[in-house]
C-alpha cells in the first residue's frame, strides 16, 4: 500500500468504530445528528469536497456527486446509520479498487523491469556510472555480471550468458561471444564483457519496448470507447430518473389519487436509486481488464500496442505467414553431403577455400559448416563465374564449386540432389567429388505452432513467399500450412492478401505474420500485423500491431488465447455489472431494495468486476489448465473417475508429508524436459560409450556441427554433461552417473509396456 491508501484505510478503521459506536449510544434529536455526522465527515469529506469541485467546474454527474447526493439526502430524512455506511462502504470500495489497479501496475512494472539505471564507461582505468542518455554512439561501455544491457551493441571484448526473459519471456539463457549482437535490457549473467554501443538510448529496444507499453493504454477498445460513452450518458440519465422518482410519484399521488404523498419514502426510493446507479463497475473494471490483459501478454514476450488490437485479434480466422524469417530461420545452413567420393570433410573442405573471397550467403554458410580458420595462402587463381559458382585452385589442385550449370560448363557429369534445397556441387581435378545441400532450416516449434493455431480455432493457414514453388510446397507441406503462393514480389504479397481480404466476413480478421522490414506494406494492410523474430527491430516495432519478442512462431497461438480470454473477462464484467445494475434499480424503484441491498449493487458489484479483472493478469496458467481441461471432458477418459467421492484421508496425509516443495518439483519438470527431445538422447547414448568431440559426434549421427553443439549447450547447462580441452579439440563427457539409470528404466519402461501391448 502507498500512503494514500493507508490513510483511507485507517479513515476506513476509524469511521467503523465511531459507526458502531453511534449506534449503540442512546442518542436523540441533534445530539444523535451531531454524533453520526462525526463518522460520516471522517470518511467522506473527501468526496463531498470532490462532488462540490466537480459543480463548480460544471462537470456535475460523476460517481462522487451520486454518493454526495445519495448520503446527504439519507441523512436529511434521519436516516443516519445508512448515510454514514453508503459512504463508507463506498470508501472501502475505492480503497480496494486502488489497491488491485496499483497491484496490477506494479505487476506489470516488475515485468517490464528493464529500464537500465546506468552505463559503465571506463575512464582511467576506474569504471565510471553515467546516465545511459549521455553515451554517445560507437562509446565502449562495460557490462559487469548481474547488470543489464543499457544500450544495443555489439560485443568487443568477453563471453558471457544472456538473461532474455524480461524482453522475451523465455527462461533459458542464451550465449553470446566476441562479434555478437546485444540488446539493451537484457541481463549479463556470468562474465565480464565490453560492448560498442550501435544505438543512442532512445532508439534502443528497451526504450522503444518501455514506449509502447507505456503507450499502449491510449488506443482503446470498441468496449472501452463504448464504456466511455455509455457513462458519459448514463449517469445524467440516471441522477434525472432518481429526481423524477422524488418528485413524480407524490405528485400524481396526491393530485389524482387523493393521497398523501409520502414525500420521504419517494425521496429514500430516489435515494436508493443513485446508489444502486453508481456506474464505478463498469468504468473501472473494463480499462483495467484490457489493461491486465495487455500486462499478461508483455509476460510472455508478446508486446500489444493498445486494447483496439487485443480486441481484433481475437477475432482473428486466418492468418498469413511470411516464410523466410517467420517459419524458417532465415540462415542458410549445411544440411547434408550427398554421393560424395571422396571424404565428407575434405568436400566441405574443398569448397568452403573456394568460396573464401565470396561474401555471398551460400558461402558464409560453407565457411561456417567448414569451422576451421580459412587459410588464404593455401587458395590461388580464384575466379568467380556470375549465376554458375567459383573456380579456384586449392592445394594446387583445380577445385569447382557452384549450381549443374557450372558442371556442365566443365564438362562434369553430376548427380542431382533429391532433397529440396540450394545445391553447390563440387568437382576436384575435374572429376565429381559430390554434392553439398544448403538449406533455409525450419524453426524448430514452427509445425506445433500450426497445430496451435488449427486447435485455437484458426480456420485457414497460408503462406506467402518469393522463393521458387518447389521449395515453398516442400516447407508448407512439412508444416501442414493449407495454401501457399510463391515466387511473389513484395508488390504480389499486398495484392494476395486484399483477395483474403476481401473473400472472408466483416467479423472474421485476417493476422499477418512477417519480420518487420521487408513486410511492412504487408502488415499494414491486414486487419492485424505481427512481428516475428523482432528483437531489436525498429521496423517490426513501427509496423506490426503486435510485435512477438522472440522469433518463437508458437507465440502466435499464446497471444490469440490471451486476447480471447481478456475479451471473455469484459463481456463477462459488462453482462453482470449492466444485469446487476438493472435488476436492482427495478427492485429500487419500486420500494424492495433498501439502501444496504443498493450498497451491495454498488461496492458489491464493483469489487467482484475487478477481482475477475485481474484475472487477465494471470494468462500462463489459464492457458496450461486448458490442457487440462481438454483431457477432463474427454470421454474415454470418464471411466478413469470415482463413481462416488470417499476421501481416503490416511493416504491423504501420507502424501501430504512425503511431497516435495514447489521449488523441487519444478527443478525436477524441467530436468525431464532435457529429455525430451531425440537427438539429445542420442548425443546421451554415444557419451555412454566414450568421450567424444562435436566433429565425432556430427559424424556418428549424421547432423552438423552446430546442430550438435546447440544439444550439448543445453545438456551442460543442466549439468548432464561436462567438457575439457585437449589442444585444438574440445571433449565431452558424461557429469552424472544417474543418466545411466534415469535411460535405462526408461528403456525398461518402454519394453515392458511393448510386450503388454
Amino acid at each position: 500500500m502507498n500512503k494514500k491508501q493507508k490513510k483511507v484505510l485507517i479513515r476506513v478503521i476509524v469511521a467503523s468504530v465511531l459507526l458502531i459506536l453511534c449506534a449503540v449510544l442512546p442518542t436523540t434529536g441533534y445530539v444523535r445528528f451531531a454524533t453520526f455526522m462525526v463518522p460520516y465527515l471522517v470518511i467522506g469529506y473527501d468526496i463531498l469536497k470532490k462532488a462540490w469541485k466537480g459543480i463548480l467546474n460544471k462537470q456535475v454527474f460523476d460517481e462522487n456527486f451520486l454518493m454526495a447526493v445519495a448520503t446527504v439526502g439519507a441523512i436529511l430524512l434521519g436516516e443516519y446509520p445508512e448515510g454514514v455506511a453508503v459512504m463508507l462502504f463506498y470508501q472501502i470500495g475505492e480503497l480496494f479498487q486502488s489497491y488491485a489497479v496499483g497491484k496490477s501496475r506494479r505487476n506489470i512494472s516488475e515485468l517490464m523491469d528493464i529500464r537500465p539505471d546506468y552505463a559503465n564507461i571506463e575512464v582511467d582505468g576506474k569504471l565510471e556510472q553515467v546516465d545511459p542518455d549521455e553515451v554517445e554512439v560507437d562509446t565502449i561501455i562495460v557490462v559487469q555480471p548481474g547488470e543489464k544491457i543499457p544500450i544495443d551493441g555489439v560485443i568487443e571484448e568477453g563471453n558471457t550468458t544472456l538473461n532474455t526473459s524480461a524482453l522475451t519471456g523465455e527462461s533459458v539463457p542464451r550465449d553470446a561471444r566476441e562479434g555478437d549482437e546485444v540488446i539493451s535490457g537484457c541481463i549479463n549473467m556470468s562474465g565480464l564483457i565490453k560492448v560498442k554501443t550501435t544505438k543512442e538510448f532512445g532508439e534502443s529496444t528497451v526504450s522503444k519496448i518501455l514506449d509502447l507499453v507505456e503507450n499502449s493504454s491510449s488506443k482503446k477498445s470498441r468496449s472501452e470507447n463504448f464504456i466511455s460513452k455509455f457513462a458519459k450518458y448514463y449517469t445524467p440519465a440516471v441522477c434525472y430518473g432518481a429526481l423524477a422518482l422524488a418528485i413524480l410519484p407524490p405528485l400524481v399521488r396526491m393530485l389524482f389519487l387523493s393521497a398523501a404523498p409520502e414525500w420521504s419514502v419517494w425521496i429514500y426510493r430516489a435515494l436508493t436509486f443513485l446508489v444502486i446507479s453508481c456506474p464505478c463497475a463498469l468504468v473501472i473494471s473494463i480499462p483495467l481488464s484490457f489493461f491486465a490483459g495487455i500486462g499478461g501478454a508483455s509476460h510472455e514476450g508478446v508486446l500489444v500496442k493498445g486494447s483496439n488490437y487485443l480486441e481484433t485479434l481475437s477475432q482473428t480466422k486466418y492468418v498469413v505467414f511470411d516464410k523466410t524469417g517467420t517459419m524458417t530461420q532465415g540462415v542458410f545452413e549445411v544440411a547434408g553431403i550427398h554421393h560424395n567420393t571422396i571424404s565428407q570433410e575434405d568436400v566441405l573442405e574443398y569448397a568452403a577455400l573456394a568460396e573464401c573471397a565470396s561474401s555471398h550467403p551460400i558461402s558464409k554458410s560453407l565457411q561456417r559448416a567448414y569451422g576451421k580458420l580459412i587459410d588464404r595462402s593455401r587458395v590461388t587463381d580464384i575466379e568467380e563465374i556470375s549465376g554458375n559458382g567459383v573456380t579456384a585452385k586449392v592445394d594446387g589442385k583445380n577445385v569447382a564449386a557452384g549450381n549443374a550449370k557450372l558442371m556442365e560448363r566443365l564438362g562434369v557429369d553430376y548427380i542431382d540432389c533429391h532433397s529440396v534445397g540450394t545445391i553447390v556441387h563440387v568437382a576436384v581435378d575435374g572429376k565429381y567429388a559430390g554434392h553439398i545441400l544448403i538449406c533455409d532450416m525450419i524453426k524448430p516449434h514452427a509445425k506445433e505452432a500450426i497445430q496451435a493455431l488449427r486447435k485455437s480455432g484458426i480456420k485457414k493457414t497460408i503462406m506467402l513467399t518469393g522463393d521458387s514453388r518447389r521449395i515453398a510446397d516442400q516447407v508448407a507441406a512439412d508444416l501442414g500450412i493449407d495454401e501457399v503462393y510463391s515466387e511473389l514480389l513484395p508488390g504480389d504479397k499486398v495484392s494476395k492478401v486484399e483477395e483474403l481480404l476481401a473473400a472472408k466476413t466483416e467479423k472474421e480478421k485476417l493476422a499477418f505474420v512477417g519480420d518487420g522490414i521487408n513486410d511492412a506494406p504487408v502488415l499494414s494492410r491486414a486487419d492485424i500485423g505481427i512481428a516475428m523474430g523482432a528483437l531489436g527491430s525498429d521496423a517490426a516495432i513501427e509496423a506490426a500491431d503486435i510485435v512477438l519478442m522472440d522469433d518463437d512462431p508458437l507465440k502466435i497461438s499464446k497471444a490469440i488465447h490471451i486476447s480471447r480470454k481478456c475479451i471473455h473477462i469484459v463481456y463477462e464484467n459488462i453482462y453482470f455489472a449492466i444485469g446487476i445494475k438493472v435488476l436492482f434499480l427495478l427492485l429500487g424503484a419500486i420500494g424492495i431494495a433498501n439502501m444496504w441491498m443498493a450498497i451491495f449493487a454498488d461496492v458489491g458489484v464493483m469489487i467482484l468486476a475487478v477481482l475477475n479483472a485481474i484475472r487477465a493478469l494471470f494468462v500462463k496458467k489459464s492457458i496450461e489448465r486448458r490442457g487440462h481441461k481438454m483431457a477432463k471432458i474427454n470421454p474415454e477418459e470418464a471411466d478413469l473417475c470415482c463413481d462416488s467421492c470417499e476421501v481416503h484421508e490416511n493416504l491423504v496425509k501420507i502424501v501430504n508429508e512425503t511431497m516435495p516443495d514447489e521449488t523441487e518439483l519444478y527443478d525436477l519438470a524441467e530436468l525431464f524436459k532435457v529429455f525430451g527431445d531425440s537427438t539429445r538422447i542420442q548425443i546421451l547414448f554415444v557419451l555412454f560409450e566414450a568421450e567424444v568431440c562435436v566433429c565425432d559426434l556430427a559424424e556418428a549421427l549424421h547432423m552438423t556441427q552446430s546442430a550438435i553443439s546447440h544439444q550439448l549447450r543445453i545438456l551442460k547447462q543442466n549439468k548432464l554433461v561436462k567438457s575439457r580441452r585437449e589442444g585444438k579439440s574440445v571433449f565431452y563427457s558424461l557429469a552424472d552417473g544417474h543418466v545411466r539409470t534415469i535411460i535405462a528404466q526408461g528403456q525398461e519402461h518402454i519394453e515392458e509396456d511393448s510386450k503388454k501391448a
